[in-house]
């Protein structure tokens, strides 16, 4: 096997993990712009004959991802070299079938679905923290959390806890 065809098979599965890591909706969305695209380029994000790459396709698809790993890669699959240019059928093909397969082997544990899940368990408990009833509001003396080191005598030191005026309440003081 050549030199050649090992950096042709490496760039096709770096395209195909660049798709795979993309959210369902932008693959869903990349091929329906890529099905209403007449011109679809390689090398610039658009060019002066209508010509648009596959990420701009999605995005006006409704796929509203920026995922600059795609477009590098994609650039490097068809060698674009930073110039312009149509794509070619085979490349086409090569990304549709790609990103149908990608779409059929989805095993509904995307990264976006799971954000999605997370911010709802989120919001979730930001209403129940919303909810709580006045009682759980205490009334009365506040006691601090921290001990104060307290020394008596020669030095001897002493922990109580201290009330908020600073006093320490009757009950946590040493008997005679």
């Amino acid at each position: 096997m050549g030199n050649r065809q090992t950096r042709s098979r490496s760039s096709i599965e770096s395209l195909r993990l660049a798709i795979d890591c993309m959210p369902i909706a932008t693959r869903e969305a990349m091929l329906e712009g890529l099905a209403r695209t007449e011109r679809i380029i390689v090398g610039a994000y658009v060019d002066g004959q209508g010509g648009i790459c596959p990420m701009l396709a999605a995005h006006r698809s409704g796929g509203r991802t920026d995922f600059i790993s795609f477009a590098k890669t994609w650039d490097r699959f068809t060698k674009a070299n930073g110039r312009s240019r149509r794509a070619t059928e085979r490349e086409l093909r090569i990304l549709i079938a790609h990103l149908e397969d990608s779409l059929e082997q989805s095993n509904g544990m995307e990264l976006d679905r799971a954000i999605a899940e997370h911010r709802q368990l989120i919001l979730r408990g930001r209403r129940r923290r919303r909810r709580l009833p006045d009682q759980a509001d205490p009334s009365g003396p506040i006691l601090a959390r921290r001990l104060r080191r307290v020394t008596r005598g020669r030095g001897r030191a002493q922990d109580r806890p201290v009330m908020a005026t600073g006093r320490a309440p009757a009950e946590a003081l040493p008997r005679a």
